[in-house]
């Protein structure tokens, strides 16, 4: 059974919460906060309750040790900016100074660990890293679904030493996400991008048994057209995966794929863009995005479904030209009546860059974990939370 941090007394308490905070950074500032809102609540709730609050997390991918690219200060500055409070940043993650700065603590303060990747014991697990950082503390809150997929030390290995618990957006993440395996209102379907269908065939076949059918843009669509026989010029698309896209083909769930694609010869600027019938693609143009009839059917289709779930982008949507069959998805989205989830990555940038993330269900912060979960998967970050829980 998973017990979430609400459900035990936390007065007192030392909580070492693991956050995932890893946010892009800009001119040494926080250029998005997406993440650190959505740990919010939990900070705030422990607080409240008079723990002791100690936030973990790892930026980036450092690769020698402590690199200042990828220190948690920016991140410390932008919480402390959220909770109208200063949050101190401890020079490291274990050892006597971050010792030094959860010995001052007073209940209900918070403060942040420096970047837990400064340590290579990190992504290995090692017992006795995972060991020192358990020290400081006397309770494991994981809420960084986002990471939860890796068995890292801070993620998964702590809870060998201390009592474990859901922190609350872990809690509704898996609440959220296990009700589409669950009972999903219907009609449930699934909408599906991104470059490549190899990424995704465990959560195709998965999610083919639950939805009532799946549309399909991007890279990974122009693959399943060209194992229907179309010849698609220099679009992105995997040779090597044509048996298996043909497959899915010819399997009992619904595949809606593109009808007309926006082409180029480059997604770079300058270029001419023309939109053609997918048997149309001109020699040595690529397929960058869906048409205007695909856009309008997906839109459609989703204005009927009573249950959605997204993830991947339609096209190449970071390039202005080529964003509009995502943002159609994405405004499919927010017009529904229905349960909507965005499952993370890309699909969340685009919602939030279009100011529609209040009008969906929710949007998933676990771009690689949501769609290992609904591929049935075990989840290193949570499976520990169902032994150790005390």
């Amino acid at each position: 059974m998973l017990v979430a941090v609400g459900d035990v007394p936390v007065a007192g308490l030392r909580a070492f919460v693991r956050c995932d905070l890893n946010a892009p950074l800009a001119g040494g500032r926080v250029a998005d906060d997406t993440r650190l809102r959505a740990a919010l609540p939990t900070v705030e709730y422990l607080s409240r309750q008079g723990a002791k609050v100690i936030l973990a997390s790892h930026l980036g991918r450092p690769k020698d040790g402590p690199d200042p690219r990828f220190s948690l200060a920016p991140v410390a500055k932008r919480l402390s900016e959220l909770l109208g409070r200063p949050i101190p940043l401890a020079p490291d993650c274990i050892g006597p100074q971050a010792t030094a700065v959860v010995a001052a603590m007073a209940p209900g303060d918070v403060v942040l660990l420096e970047n837990v990747r400064f340590h290579p014991e990190e992504e290995a697990n090692d017992p006795g890293f995972a060991e020192e950082l358990a020290g400081l503390a006397d309770l494991f809150v994981n809420d960084a679904f986002g990471a939860a997929h890796r068995a890292h030390a801070s993620t998964a290995g702590i809870a060998r030493w201390l009592p474990a618990v859901a922190g609350l957006l872990m809690e509704r993440e898996l609440r959220v996400l296990g009700g589409l395996l669950d009972q999903p209102a219907r009609p449930f379907l699934a909408v599906l991008g991104g470059a490549k269908v190899s990424d995704k065939l465990g959560v195709i076949a998965k999610l083919s048994r639950k939805v009532d059918g799946i549309l399909l843009g991007g890279g990974m669509a122009n693959t399943l057209l060209a194992a229907q026989g179309h010849r698609l010029g220099r679009s992105l698309l995997e040779p090597d995966m044509l048996a298996e896209a043909a497959s899915l083909l010819t399997g009992k769930t619904t595949l809606h794929l593109p009808s007309d694609l926006l082409v180029s010869p480059s997604p770079d600027p300058g270029h001419p863009v023309e939109e053609v019938p997918v048997h149309s693609v001109p020699e040595g143009w690529m397929a960058l995005d869906i048409g205007t009839h695909t856009r309008q059917t997906f839109a459609r289709l989703l204005g009927e479904a009573r249950t959605v779930f997204w993830n991947g982008p339609m096209g190449m949507f970071e390039r202005e030209p080529f964003a509009g069959g995502t943002l159609a998805v994405a405004q499919a989205l927010a017009d529904s009546t229905g349960t909507t989830v965005v499952g993370g990555g890309d699909s969340a940038a685009a919602i939030e860059r279009m100011g529609l993330a209040g009008s969906v269900t929710h949007v998933s912060t676990g771009g690689g974990a949501s769609l290992e979960f609904l591929e049935g998967r075990r989840l290193p970050g949570v499976d520990c939370l169902r032994r150790r829980t005390r």
